[in-house]
């Protein structure tokens, strides 16, 4: 069997950075739980109410999380 040494504040370092990457994944799974859904028809008013916005904007930052 293999060992490996690791510095006590690089295995700290490496499994708070594991934990803050889960953490992140779940947050974001749990926000797009929260979202309501909106049916077509909803949408259709939603857009005659306050008119469809004309301009597109790049995108800044995807992610992408599979669940």
């Amino acid at each position: 069997m293999q060992q490996i040494t690791v510095d006590k504040t690089e295995l700290y370092n490496l499994i708070k950075l594991a934990v803050r990457d889960v953490l992140e994944e779940e947050l974001f799974r749990v926000r797009l739980e929260a979202l309501p859904f909106v049916s077509d028809e909803e949408m259709r008013q939603i857009e005659e109410l306050y008119d469809v916005p004309q301009l597109q904007k790049d995108v800044a930052r995807t992610e992408s999380l599979e669940i």
